[in-house]
């Protein structure tokens, strides 16, 4: 793209910079706006790039180019069409990074299926949840993962899974779900084997195939992914192809990527980061996808880059520390790589320039987004100042409208800070059956972030704090009063607030101060046992106060800073 490999003083002349003081920036108009779907982005991929490397399993020591995963492709779509599966159904897929992961992202988009995003880290209360919400017909589950066992987990949500035909659920729990396809060689009764999904269609469907992607409008939804406020239960924000298939080409276009890159993939598919911005970013560019395993391991994940020879890394913070820490032990050859992102959480300088010392990632670059925003609104480019890379999130992405507001709804002047709204092509279509809350977040058009922002003269974009509550543990987005309702069914606890506090390790750790009701005999290790194992890892409570009444206002809200503040004094922080 060759608007991208222009010098820093060409492009201050062009769109991304505030113009009459104000906080109101608009990107630049080239490259165009694609109009295509996912199976047309695939298609183009396979057509230019067919013999190159699209996929690489180090661990496995499989590699298939784009014509050989395109022919895998087909054969799983052809066997969901096989399961009476069409446009418009919600397929869930719950696993962690697995080719399976990747091959139902593009077999669903194949005919106009709605992929549903689901954290492998869920729990029955949170899956239950999920499924419902969106009334998934069909989920892909991975058989386990560490301790998740998804299998005996949607066993456990629909027991009538013993007693049924493969296809044909009638579930109390989950009403809307009728097929179970598992990533087991012996997924027991009323369970689809993959392998055999994958063999199941024929001549038949296999013809149907490319009609039906034809019928395909770019504007059609095509993915849901759960996000949240502090408020309400989880959301499914609903994306279309044209949302993330130019997202997608536009994060790859900013690290300047070809066909002859390489990505190594160790953040989570069921991300935007994972799903959009790696696997779809490099299809659009015709570059290799590399996944290092199902979950992240720095060891295995610098045996993938040396092994591949990538030259492109994504991560949060957090990876790329560990990454640093077994990179200094030595016997991994880094030397091809140059570029990468790193989201998810705010970087320290230093360990930027680790990155760019130790890992010669010269051209490594920062980025902001959110899930309703497809993701990414904001990137560095890969020539910035690395001061700039460090401190702010970049500049607007082409063809997106930003501006920094106050609580009327006015533009601030520029440096000053206020919510940070999105306009454009990346904007969500909304919240799968919920138009009151999308009429809340996206408002003529701006979606409305929740985020405090700063934009300087450049046009370069600073995230200065949250409007909404939300904690970032790791690069996970926790959502307190999803907590909240969680440890309120605790027959013992009559209030609980939820709330994030300073780490070292991983940016934030959840806290949360409980009032138990009168008489229970209650201490902090109950109430963190009663979250493991039933809501993720990650939002367990690391550190619980038991206490007889909350900080108020003289209103009755309670004073979540309060309860921050008295932990950090308290030496709870690890900062």
């Amino acid at each position: 793209m060759s608007t991208l490999t222009q010098s820093p003083a060409a492009r201050l002349a062009e769109p991304g910079a505030p113009r009459d003081g104000l906080s109101h920036v608009t990107g630049e108009r080239a490259p165009p706006l694609g109009y295509e779907t996912i199976p047309q982005a695939l298609a183009e991929a396979v057509s230019r790039h067919g013999a190159r490397r699209a996929v690489v399993l180090p661990q496995e020591g499989r590699t298939l180019t784009y014509e050989e995963f395109d022919r895998q492709v087909d054969a799983l779509a052809a066997g969901l069409l096989a399961l009476g599966l069409g446009k418009g159904d919600r397929v869930g897929i719950w696993s962690p990074n697995r080719l399976e992961w990747v091959l139902t992202q593009f077999a669903t988009a194949r005919f106009g299926a709605i992929l549903v995003n689901i954290n492998p880290a869920y729990r029955p209360f949170e899956l239950e949840y999920a499924l419902n919400a969106v009334g998934c017909r069909a989920v892909v589950a991975a058989e386990a993962f560490k301790s998740s066992r998804y299998i005996d987990m949607l066993r456990e949500l629909a027991p009538e899974l013993e007693h049924c035909e493969p296809g044909r659920l009638e579930s109390s729990k989950l009403p809307h779900l009728e097929t179970v396809i598992a990533m087991s060689d012996e997924p027991g009764p009323g369970i689809f084997r993959f392998d055999d999904v994958v063999r199941l269609g024929g001549p038949e469907q296999l013809a149907r195939l490319d009609a039906l992607s034809e019928g395909l409008s770019p504007d059609d939804p095509i993915n849901i992914q759960f996000t949240s406020g502090t408020t309400g239960s989880p959301k499914g924000a609903t994306l279309t192809h044209h949302n993330i298939v130019n997202n997608a080409r536009f994060v790859t276009g900013r690290i300047r990527f070809t066909k002859r890159d390489a990505l190594c993939i160790p953040v989570p598919l069921y991300h935007c980061f994972g799903m959009v911005m790696g696997v779809l970013g490099c299809v659009t560019q015709g570059a290799a996808m590399v996944f290092p395993g199902e979950g992240f391991d720095a060891a295995e994940t610098l045996h993938a880059v040396s092994e591949a020879r990538c030259t492109a890394l994504y991560g949060v913070p957090t990876m790329f520390v560990a990454m640093l820490e077994e990179a200094a032990r030595g016997g991994y050859d880094l030397s091809s790589l140059r570029t990468g992102v790193m989201a998810g959480a705010s970087c320290p300088i230093e360990v930027m320039q680790r990155v760019i010392d130790e890992m010669n990632m010269d051209e490594v670059t920062i980025c902001y987004g959110m899930t309703e925003t497809s993701p990414v609104s904001f990137q560095s480019f890969v020539d910035d100042p690395i001061d700039k890379r460090v401190t702010t999130v970049g500049r607007v992405h082409p063809h997106l409208e930003v501006k920094i507001v106050d609580a009327e709804g006015k533009t601030v002047p520029v440096g000053e800070s206020g919510e940070l709204c999105t306009r454009g092509y990346s904007v969500m279509r909304g919240y799968w059956g919920d138009e009151e809350r999308t009429g809340e977040s996206i408002v003529d058009g701006w979606m409305h972030s929740g985020d405090l922002a700063t934009l300087d003269e450049e046009g370069f974009c600073c995230i200065v704090g949250r409007v909404k509550d939300m904690i970032i543990r790791g690069g996970e987005n926790v959502y307190p009063r999803e907590i909240e309702d969680y440890l309120f069914r605790h027959p013992e606890i009559r209030e609980a607030q939820v709330f994030g506090i300073p780490d070292r390790r991983f940016g934030e750790q959840v806290c949360a101060w409980v009032v138990p009701h009168e008489g229970a005999a209650l201490a902090p290790e109950d109430v963190v046992e009663f979250c493991r194992g039933q809501i993720a890892h990650f939002k367990v409570p690391k550190h619980v106060r038991i206490v007889e009444e909350l900080p108020m206002t003289v209103t009755g809200k309670p004073q979540k800073f309060v309860m921050r503040d008295w932990m950090v004094e308290n030496g709870y922080a690890d900062a």
